[in-house]
Protein backbone atom coordinates (compact mmCIF):
# COMPACT_ATOMS: atom_id res chain seq x y z
CA UNK A 1 0.00 0.00 0.00
CA UNK A 2 1.47 3.34 -0.88
CA UNK A 3 1.77 6.17 1.77
CA UNK A 4 -1.07 8.43 2.02
CA UNK A 5 -0.59 11.77 0.35
CA UNK A 6 -1.55 14.62 3.33
CA UNK A 7 -2.35 18.18 2.27
CA UNK A 8 -1.87 20.27 5.18
CA UNK A 9 -3.56 24.19 4.61
CA UNK A 10 -1.72 26.95 6.57
CA UNK A 11 1.04 26.90 8.23
CA UNK A 12 1.03 27.95 11.78
CA UNK A 13 1.35 25.59 14.99
CA UNK A 14 -1.65 24.01 14.10
CA UNK A 15 -0.49 23.22 10.54
CA UNK A 16 3.19 22.77 11.86
CA UNK A 17 2.12 20.10 14.59
CA UNK A 18 -0.63 18.39 12.08
CA UNK A 19 1.85 18.44 9.36
CA UNK A 20 4.43 16.92 11.64
CA UNK A 21 2.28 14.24 12.71
CA UNK A 22 1.34 13.30 9.65
CA UNK A 23 4.86 12.97 8.02
CA UNK A 24 5.89 11.02 11.53
CA UNK A 25 3.40 8.36 10.75
CA UNK A 26 5.13 7.89 6.91
CA UNK A 27 2.73 9.90 5.41
CA UNK A 28 3.43 12.38 2.32
CA UNK A 29 3.01 15.59 3.43
CA UNK A 30 2.78 18.58 1.35
CA UNK A 31 1.90 22.04 3.27
CA UNK A 32 0.49 25.20 1.60
CA UNK A 33 1.06 28.57 4.03
CA UNK A 34 -0.06 32.12 2.11
CA UNK A 35 2.85 33.91 3.97
CA UNK A 36 6.10 34.20 3.16
CA UNK A 37 6.88 32.65 6.63
CA UNK A 38 5.90 29.60 8.96
CA UNK A 39 4.62 30.34 12.46
CA UNK A 40 0.97 31.90 11.65
CA UNK A 41 0.21 34.02 14.85
CA UNK A 42 3.79 33.49 16.08
CA UNK A 43 6.86 35.27 13.69
CA UNK A 44 9.15 37.49 13.94
CA UNK A 45 10.70 40.03 11.67
CA UNK A 46 14.24 42.21 11.39
CA UNK A 47 13.72 46.17 11.98
CA UNK A 48 16.37 48.73 12.44
CA UNK A 49 18.80 45.95 13.58
CA UNK A 50 16.77 44.00 16.05
CA UNK A 51 15.08 40.47 16.00
CA UNK A 52 11.28 41.84 16.87
CA UNK A 53 8.56 39.21 17.79
CA UNK A 54 4.82 40.25 16.37
CA UNK A 55 3.77 39.58 19.87
CA UNK A 56 4.73 38.12 23.48
CA UNK A 57 3.42 34.53 23.67
CA UNK A 58 4.00 32.74 27.16
CA UNK A 59 3.27 28.76 28.02
CA UNK A 60 2.78 26.87 31.18
CA UNK A 61 3.69 23.91 32.96
CA UNK A 62 0.68 22.81 31.99
CA UNK A 63 1.01 23.26 28.12
CA UNK A 64 1.98 19.65 27.71
CA UNK A 65 1.00 19.39 24.11
CA UNK A 66 3.38 22.38 23.11
CA UNK A 67 6.06 21.64 24.96
CA UNK A 68 5.84 17.75 23.65
CA UNK A 69 6.19 20.12 19.59
CA UNK A 70 8.97 21.81 20.88
CA UNK A 71 10.98 18.11 21.91
CA UNK A 72 9.59 17.29 18.99
CA UNK A 73 11.43 19.94 16.64
CA UNK A 74 14.39 20.69 18.88
CA UNK A 75 13.78 23.29 20.35
CA UNK A 76 12.97 22.70 23.62
CA UNK A 77 16.55 24.72 25.11
CA UNK A 78 14.99 27.85 23.10
CA UNK A 79 12.60 28.72 25.62
CA UNK A 80 12.45 29.10 29.40
CA UNK A 81 10.35 27.81 31.99
CA UNK A 82 10.40 29.57 35.37
CA UNK A 83 11.21 26.27 38.20
CA UNK A 84 8.73 28.05 40.15
CA UNK A 85 5.85 30.03 38.91
CA UNK A 86 7.25 34.10 40.28
CA UNK A 87 5.17 37.00 38.92
CA UNK A 88 5.73 40.69 39.92
CA UNK A 89 2.83 42.70 39.69
CA UNK A 90 3.52 46.43 39.45
CA UNK A 91 1.60 49.56 40.36
CA UNK A 92 2.58 53.25 39.65
CA UNK A 93 4.53 54.99 42.22
CA UNK A 94 6.80 52.09 42.85
CA UNK A 95 4.99 49.49 44.42
CA UNK A 96 5.51 45.55 44.32
CA UNK A 97 3.47 42.46 44.72
CA UNK A 98 4.31 39.29 43.80
CA UNK A 99 2.39 36.24 42.92
CA UNK A 100 4.23 32.88 43.78
CA UNK A 101 3.83 29.21 43.77
CA UNK A 102 5.05 28.06 47.56
CA UNK A 103 5.87 24.85 49.30
CA UNK A 104 1.51 23.65 49.59
CA UNK A 105 -0.58 21.24 48.50
CA UNK A 106 -2.90 22.79 45.99
CA UNK A 107 -4.93 24.68 46.15
CA UNK A 108 -2.95 26.41 49.35
CA UNK A 109 0.15 26.85 47.25
CA UNK A 110 -1.08 30.04 45.91
CA UNK A 111 -2.84 31.05 49.83
CA UNK A 112 0.33 32.74 51.06
CA UNK A 113 0.90 35.37 48.17
CA UNK A 114 -2.66 35.82 47.23
CA UNK A 115 -2.90 37.02 51.29
CA UNK A 116 0.28 39.34 51.09
CA UNK A 117 -1.21 40.89 47.71
CA UNK A 118 -0.56 44.27 48.65
CA UNK A 119 -2.35 45.90 45.82
CA UNK A 120 -6.01 44.67 47.45
CA UNK A 121 -6.95 45.26 51.18
CA UNK A 122 -7.02 42.69 53.12
CA UNK A 123 -10.40 41.67 53.05
CA UNK A 124 -10.76 41.66 49.16
CA UNK A 125 -8.25 39.28 49.07
CA UNK A 126 -9.41 36.83 51.62
CA UNK A 127 -12.79 36.96 49.37
CA UNK A 128 -10.79 36.46 46.56
CA UNK A 129 -9.34 33.27 48.06
CA UNK A 130 -12.95 31.85 48.68
CA UNK A 131 -14.19 32.44 45.57
CA UNK A 132 -10.87 30.90 43.94
CA UNK A 133 -11.97 28.13 46.12
CA UNK A 134 -15.66 28.20 44.61
CA UNK A 135 -13.99 28.56 41.54
CA UNK A 136 -12.01 25.32 41.10
CA UNK A 137 -15.10 23.72 41.79
CA UNK A 138 -16.71 24.06 38.67
CA UNK A 139 -17.08 21.97 36.05
CA UNK A 140 -15.96 24.35 33.13
CA UNK A 141 -17.64 21.17 30.66
CA UNK A 142 -20.86 22.19 31.93
CA UNK A 143 -22.39 23.70 28.94
CA UNK A 144 -24.34 25.53 31.39
CA UNK A 145 -21.27 27.55 32.11
CA UNK A 146 -20.58 28.93 28.33
CA UNK A 147 -23.76 30.59 28.68
CA UNK A 148 -22.37 33.12 31.44
CA UNK A 149 -20.05 36.32 31.64
CA UNK A 150 -17.24 35.38 34.58
CA UNK A 151 -18.11 38.90 35.57
CA UNK A 152 -21.96 38.35 36.55
CA UNK A 153 -20.55 35.13 38.37
CA UNK A 154 -17.94 36.71 39.96
CA UNK A 155 -20.41 39.55 41.19
CA UNK A 156 -22.40 37.28 42.27
CA UNK A 157 -19.58 35.91 44.72
CA UNK A 158 -19.43 39.71 45.78
CA UNK A 159 -16.17 40.56 44.22
CA UNK A 160 -15.91 44.16 43.73
CA UNK A 161 -14.48 46.17 40.99
CA UNK A 162 -11.37 46.68 42.62
CA UNK A 163 -10.54 43.13 42.67
CA UNK A 164 -12.11 42.24 39.45
CA UNK A 165 -9.48 45.05 37.79
CA UNK A 166 -6.75 44.56 39.94
CA UNK A 167 -6.77 40.65 40.72
CA UNK A 168 -9.09 38.80 38.20
CA UNK A 169 -8.45 40.72 35.79
CA UNK A 170 -4.64 40.35 35.59
CA UNK A 171 -4.96 36.39 34.95
CA UNK A 172 -8.11 36.27 32.93
CA UNK A 173 -7.55 38.97 29.91
CA UNK A 174 -3.97 37.85 28.96
CA UNK A 175 -5.27 34.19 28.75
CA UNK A 176 -8.32 34.57 26.67
CA UNK A 177 -7.75 37.72 25.56
CA UNK A 178 -10.77 39.18 27.19
CA UNK A 179 -11.79 41.59 29.78
CA UNK A 180 -12.55 39.14 32.76
CA UNK A 181 -16.07 40.98 32.61
CA UNK A 182 -17.07 39.99 29.23
CA UNK A 183 -15.41 36.22 29.47
CA UNK A 184 -16.71 33.26 29.23
CA UNK A 185 -17.16 31.30 32.60
CA UNK A 186 -16.40 27.92 31.64
CA UNK A 187 -13.19 28.79 29.72
CA UNK A 188 -12.56 30.91 32.71
CA UNK A 189 -13.05 28.20 35.36
CA UNK A 190 -10.89 26.20 32.67
CA UNK A 191 -7.91 28.66 33.09
CA UNK A 192 -8.37 28.23 36.80
CA UNK A 193 -8.47 24.59 37.09
CA UNK A 194 -6.24 23.84 34.73
CA UNK A 195 -3.56 26.44 35.02
CA UNK A 196 -3.61 27.30 39.16
CA UNK A 197 -5.22 24.69 40.98
CA UNK A 198 -5.11 21.61 40.06
CA UNK A 199 -0.86 21.05 40.54
CA UNK A 200 0.98 23.17 42.19
CA UNK A 201 3.68 23.29 39.14
CA UNK A 202 1.07 23.77 35.89
CA UNK A 203 0.68 27.42 36.78
CA UNK A 204 4.88 28.30 36.18
CA UNK A 205 5.66 30.11 33.10
CA UNK A 206 7.79 29.74 30.45
CA UNK A 207 8.67 32.03 27.21
CA UNK A 208 11.17 31.88 24.61
CA UNK A 209 14.68 32.99 24.97
CA UNK A 210 15.25 33.36 21.12
CA UNK A 211 12.95 35.55 18.54
CA UNK A 212 9.99 33.50 17.77
CA UNK A 213 11.12 31.81 14.15
CA UNK A 214 13.92 30.57 15.66
CA UNK A 215 12.20 28.29 18.54
CA UNK A 216 8.75 27.45 15.87
CA UNK A 217 9.60 28.28 12.33
CA UNK A 218 12.58 27.42 11.56
CA UNK A 219 13.51 24.21 13.67
CA UNK A 220 9.47 22.68 12.54
CA UNK A 221 10.70 23.34 8.90
CA UNK A 222 13.61 21.51 9.33
CA UNK A 223 12.04 18.59 11.23
CA UNK A 224 9.31 18.60 8.11
CA UNK A 225 12.09 18.69 5.23
CA UNK A 226 14.21 15.70 7.18
CA UNK A 227 10.82 13.87 6.59
CA UNK A 228 10.76 14.36 3.39
CA UNK A 229 7.78 16.76 2.99
CA UNK A 230 7.09 19.25 1.16
CA UNK A 231 6.64 23.44 2.51
CA UNK A 232 4.69 25.53 -0.41
CA UNK A 233 4.94 29.54 1.08
CA UNK A 234 3.46 32.51 -0.94
CA UNK A 235 0.90 29.89 -1.81
CA UNK A 236 -2.81 30.62 -1.74
CA UNK A 237 -5.46 27.68 -1.53
CA UNK A 238 -8.48 28.69 -4.03
CA UNK A 239 -10.80 25.84 -3.60
CA UNK A 240 -10.99 22.68 -2.19
CA UNK A 241 -13.17 19.66 -3.27
CA UNK A 242 -13.02 16.61 -1.04
CA UNK A 243 -14.46 13.47 -2.85
CA UNK A 244 -15.52 10.04 -1.90
CA UNK A 245 -11.94 8.68 -3.06
CA UNK A 246 -9.49 11.65 -3.21
CA UNK A 247 -9.73 15.86 -2.87
CA UNK A 248 -8.05 18.33 -5.21
CA UNK A 249 -6.77 21.79 -3.87
CA UNK A 250 -7.04 24.58 -6.35
CA UNK A 251 -3.47 26.56 -5.55
CA UNK A 252 -2.65 29.54 -7.86
CA UNK A 253 -3.94 27.99 -10.80
CA UNK A 254 -2.43 24.47 -10.51
CA UNK A 255 -4.40 21.59 -9.13
CA UNK A 256 -3.05 19.05 -6.02
CA UNK A 257 -3.97 16.15 -5.60
CA UNK A 258 -4.42 14.70 -1.93
CA UNK A 259 -5.58 11.47 -0.05
CA UNK A 260 -7.07 13.70 2.93
CA UNK A 261 -6.87 17.30 3.65
CA UNK A 262 -6.16 19.20 7.03
CA UNK A 263 -7.45 22.76 7.14
CA UNK A 264 -5.44 24.71 9.29
CA UNK A 265 -6.40 28.39 8.22
CA UNK A 266 -7.96 31.13 10.75
CA UNK A 267 -11.47 30.77 11.02
CA UNK A 268 -12.44 33.28 8.09
CA UNK A 269 -10.08 31.84 6.00
CA UNK A 270 -11.57 28.21 7.03
CA UNK A 271 -15.27 29.06 6.21
CA UNK A 272 -14.31 30.71 2.66
CA UNK A 273 -12.71 27.19 1.89
CA UNK A 274 -15.13 24.78 3.28
CA UNK A 275 -17.26 23.07 0.89
CA UNK A 276 -21.16 22.68 1.84
CA UNK A 277 -20.72 19.32 2.67
CA UNK A 278 -18.15 19.29 5.70
CA UNK A 279 -20.90 20.25 7.91
CA UNK A 280 -19.50 23.57 9.27
CA UNK A 281 -21.61 26.34 9.47
CA UNK A 282 -19.81 29.35 7.74
CA UNK A 283 -21.91 31.45 9.80
CA UNK A 284 -20.90 29.90 13.10
CA UNK A 285 -17.29 30.72 12.36
CA UNK A 286 -18.24 34.35 11.54
CA UNK A 287 -19.90 34.14 14.87
CA UNK A 288 -16.80 33.35 17.00
CA UNK A 289 -16.24 37.11 16.26
CA UNK A 290 -12.51 37.69 16.82
CA UNK A 291 -10.47 39.84 19.81
CA UNK A 292 -7.29 41.78 18.75
CA UNK A 293 -4.21 41.79 20.67
CA UNK A 294 -2.05 45.27 19.73
CA UNK A 295 2.02 45.47 20.88
CA UNK A 296 4.44 48.68 22.01
CA UNK A 297 8.07 48.53 21.61
CA UNK A 298 9.81 50.27 23.67
CA UNK A 299 14.01 50.87 23.71
CA UNK A 300 15.42 53.11 26.22
CA UNK A 301 19.07 54.48 26.58
CA UNK A 302 19.30 52.59 29.91
CA UNK A 303 17.50 49.51 31.32
CA UNK A 304 14.31 50.83 33.22
CA UNK A 305 12.69 47.11 34.04
CA UNK A 306 14.82 44.77 36.82
CA UNK A 307 12.51 41.71 35.90
CA UNK A 308 11.94 39.29 32.73
CA UNK A 309 8.51 40.54 32.83
CA UNK A 310 5.71 42.02 35.07
CA UNK A 311 2.41 42.57 34.92
CA UNK A 312 0.88 45.93 35.87
CA UNK A 313 -2.47 47.15 38.08
CA UNK A 314 -3.85 50.70 38.17
CA UNK A 315 -2.24 51.57 34.93
CA UNK A 316 -3.00 51.09 31.26
CA UNK A 317 -0.71 48.91 30.72
CA UNK A 318 -0.78 45.16 31.63
CA UNK A 319 2.53 42.80 30.90
CA UNK A 320 5.87 44.32 30.40
CA UNK A 321 9.01 42.24 28.77
CA UNK A 322 12.18 42.57 28.65
CA UNK A 323 13.33 41.23 25.22
CA UNK A 324 16.87 42.78 24.85
CA UNK A 325 18.65 39.77 24.46
CA UNK A 326 16.92 37.80 22.18
CA UNK A 327 16.22 40.95 20.00
CA UNK A 328 19.92 41.89 19.91
CA UNK A 329 19.71 44.79 21.86
CA UNK A 330 23.83 45.38 22.82
CA UNK A 331 22.89 48.53 24.80
CA UNK A 332 20.22 49.82 26.44
CA UNK A 333 16.80 47.75 27.07
CA UNK A 334 14.16 46.59 24.77
CA UNK A 335 10.84 46.76 26.57
CA UNK A 336 7.66 44.84 25.13
CA UNK A 337 4.29 45.98 26.33
CA UNK A 338 1.32 43.80 25.59
CA UNK A 339 -2.07 44.65 25.24
CA UNK A 340 -4.59 42.15 25.25
CA UNK A 341 -8.46 42.50 24.23
CA UNK A 342 -7.26 45.87 22.99
CA UNK A 343 -10.42 47.28 20.46
CA UNK A 344 -9.80 50.74 22.08
CA UNK A 345 -6.30 50.62 20.41
CA UNK A 346 -6.79 49.70 16.98
CA UNK A 347 -6.43 52.26 14.59
CA UNK A 348 -4.55 54.79 16.85
CA UNK A 349 -1.32 56.43 15.58
CA UNK A 350 2.04 55.79 17.26
CA UNK A 351 1.73 59.05 18.00
CA UNK A 352 -1.47 58.58 20.03
CA UNK A 353 -0.28 55.65 21.92
CA UNK A 354 3.27 57.27 22.58
CA UNK A 355 1.30 59.80 24.24
CA UNK A 356 -1.15 57.55 26.32
CA UNK A 357 1.57 54.91 27.09
CA UNK A 358 4.80 56.48 27.83
CA UNK A 359 3.68 58.64 30.62
CA UNK A 360 2.08 55.11 32.18
CA UNK A 361 5.48 53.73 31.76
CA UNK A 362 7.32 56.59 33.82
CA UNK A 363 4.38 56.69 36.33
CA UNK A 364 5.19 52.64 36.87
CA UNK A 365 8.90 52.34 36.01
CA UNK A 366 10.86 55.03 38.57
CA UNK A 367 14.03 54.30 36.73
CA UNK A 368 11.84 55.31 33.05
CA UNK A 369 11.85 58.51 34.43
CA UNK A 370 15.15 59.39 33.51
CA UNK A 371 15.63 57.58 31.12
CA UNK A 372 15.51 58.38 26.94
CA UNK A 373 13.20 56.92 24.83
CA UNK A 374 15.19 55.74 21.44
CA UNK A 375 13.10 53.79 19.24
CA UNK A 376 8.92 53.28 19.83
CA UNK A 377 6.82 51.41 17.38
CA UNK A 378 3.76 49.03 17.06
CA UNK A 379 2.85 46.03 15.98
CA UNK A 380 -0.59 44.42 15.68
CA UNK A 381 -2.76 41.74 15.13
CA UNK A 382 -6.30 42.69 14.97
CA UNK A 383 -7.74 38.86 14.67
CA UNK A 384 -5.10 37.60 17.27
CA UNK A 385 -7.89 35.20 18.51
CA UNK A 386 -11.04 34.18 18.29
CA UNK A 387 -13.50 36.39 20.57
CA UNK A 388 -13.85 33.84 24.08
CA UNK A 389 -16.97 35.07 25.65
CA UNK A 390 -20.52 33.05 26.46
CA UNK A 391 -21.85 30.68 23.47
CA UNK A 392 -18.39 30.96 21.94
CA UNK A 393 -17.99 26.93 22.98
CA UNK A 394 -20.54 25.89 20.92
CA UNK A 395 -19.41 27.55 18.34
CA UNK A 396 -16.38 25.84 17.92
CA UNK A 397 -16.42 22.97 15.33
CA UNK A 398 -14.73 20.09 16.57
CA UNK A 399 -11.60 18.46 14.04
CA UNK A 400 -13.85 15.91 11.76
CA UNK A 401 -15.72 17.20 9.53
CA UNK A 402 -18.96 15.82 7.62
CA UNK A 403 -16.40 14.81 5.35
CA UNK A 404 -14.45 11.78 6.20
CA UNK A 405 -10.96 13.06 4.18
CA UNK A 406 -11.47 16.72 5.61
CA UNK A 407 -10.29 17.38 9.21
CA UNK A 408 -10.03 20.87 10.92
CA UNK A 409 -7.38 22.69 13.14
CA UNK A 410 -6.67 25.76 14.56
CA UNK A 411 -7.34 26.84 18.56
CA UNK A 412 -10.58 27.94 16.99
CA UNK A 413 -11.79 24.00 17.16
CA UNK A 414 -13.22 22.50 19.58
CA UNK A 415 -9.72 21.32 21.81
CA UNK A 416 -11.50 21.83 25.37
CA UNK A 417 -9.00 24.59 26.01
CA UNK A 418 -8.34 28.22 25.15
CA UNK A 419 -7.39 30.10 21.91
CA UNK A 420 -3.58 29.52 23.25
CA UNK A 421 -0.06 27.57 21.61
CA UNK A 422 -1.29 24.43 23.56
CA UNK A 423 -4.61 24.62 21.82
CA UNK A 424 -3.51 25.30 18.11
CA UNK A 425 -0.62 22.31 19.05
CA UNK A 426 -3.62 20.21 20.55
CA UNK A 427 -5.83 20.83 17.55
CA UNK A 428 -3.29 19.74 14.89
CA UNK A 429 -2.40 16.67 16.89
CA UNK A 430 -5.97 15.36 16.70
CA UNK A 431 -6.96 16.42 13.09
CA UNK A 432 -3.24 14.70 11.84
CA UNK A 433 -4.42 11.82 13.57
CA UNK A 434 -8.39 11.86 12.52
CA UNK A 435 -6.41 12.31 8.71
CA UNK A 436 -3.77 9.72 8.74
CA UNK A 437 -7.06 7.14 9.98
CA UNK A 438 -9.03 8.07 7.40
CA UNK A 439 -6.01 7.54 4.97
CA UNK A 440 -6.00 3.90 5.91
CA UNK A 441 -2.91 4.43 8.33
CA UNK A 442 -3.39 2.74 11.49
CA UNK A 443 0.52 2.87 12.94
CA UNK A 444 2.51 5.61 14.21
CA UNK A 445 -0.37 7.78 14.90
CA UNK A 446 -0.07 10.62 17.22
CA UNK A 447 -0.78 10.12 20.81
CA UNK A 448 -4.06 11.26 21.96
CA UNK A 449 -4.51 14.14 24.01
CA UNK A 450 -5.42 13.81 27.35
Amino acid sequence: MSEPRVAVVGGGLAGLSAALGCADAGARVELFELRPWLGGATWSRSRDGLEIDNGQHVFLRCCEAYRGFLRRIGAEDRVELQPRLDVPVLAPGGRVARLRRHRLPSPAHLGPSLLRFRHLPLGARLRAARTARRLGALDPADPRLDRLRFGDWLAAQGEGAAAVDRFWDLLIRPTLNLPARDASLALAAFVFRTGLLTRPAHADIGWARLPLRRVHAEPAQAALGALGARIHLRSRVEQLEIGRDRCVLRVGGRRVVADVVVLATPPAAAAALLPPAAGVAPRDLERLGRSPIVNLHVVFDRPVLPYAFAACVGTPLEWLFDRSRSAGLARGQYLAVSLSAADAYLGRSRRELRARFLPALEALLPAAREARVERFFVSCEPEATFRQAPGCQRLRPPAASALPRLWLAGAWTDTGWPATMEGAVRSGRAAARGALLAAGRTRGLPAEAA
